[in-house]
């Protein structure tokens, strides 16, 4: 059952309007499922509008962020706004964290953080740590050289697992929960109809 969606994207709001766009039209969309929001706590960028998104909609939203990073991503005004915040002391302690609360991984437009954090979630998925959907919000294209590049080590040996690597790819942020929720169905199914158990990492 999917009961949270974490949502990786940039703290900067990149060279074009869709892509902060998309990040409110996504928190929108999350909060207006039900579902509760867990992202990197920023208030600046494609983060920032993510989170308004989902405040605007009445959503519930888990933000985790390293302490060293608070003065560059966040505000106290946009941190109050959050329903839970969690400090960690670094980098990995944040990853962890957001996985475990999260039932759910989609990628947003963002820089060297975000796709690190994206092919990290997939890692696990391919060595069979967690059966979690994963969705690449393919917002003007922005994904399309990464998934060539994973075409192309798919083609040269190096991807032997893709039924397991491959994300859901949507074009339009509307797409991305349907698609989780789609997915999320399909897994139970696969499992017999339980839900599928995710091993804690």
């Amino acid at each position: 059952m999917i009961n949270s969606v974490c949502v990786y994207c940039g703290s900067s709001p990149g060279n074009h309007q869709i892509y902060i766009e998309a990040g409110r039209a996504l928190g929108r969309a999350i909060a207006a499922s039900g579902l509760r929001l867990v992202y990197g706590a920023g208030t600046r960028g494609v983060m920032g509008a993510l989170a308004e998104g989902a405040r605007e909609a009445g959503g519930k939203i888990t933000g985790i962020i390293p302490r060293f990073l608070v003065p560059k991503e966040a505000t106290a005004e946009g941190l109050s706004g959050l329903d839970d915040l969690l400090l960690t002391e670094d980098m990995h302690q944040r990853k962890h964290a957001m996985f475990e609360r999260s039932d759910a991984f989609v990628a947003l437009p963002g820089g060297i953080g975000t796709a690190e954090e994206i092919v990290e979630i997939m890692t696990w998925a391919q060595l069979g740590r967690h059966r979690k959907p994963v969705v690449l919000a393919n917002i003007a294209g922005f994904w399309d050289p990464f998934l060539a590049f994973m075409d192309h080590m798919k083609a040269e040996g190096f991807i032997h697992t893709a039924h397991r690597v491959r994300p859901i790819v949507v074009e339009d942020a509307a797409d991305v929960v349907p698609a989780i929720l789609q997915a999320a169905s399909e897994t139970e199914t696969d499992a017999g109809g339980d839900a599928a158990v995710i091993e804690r990492m």
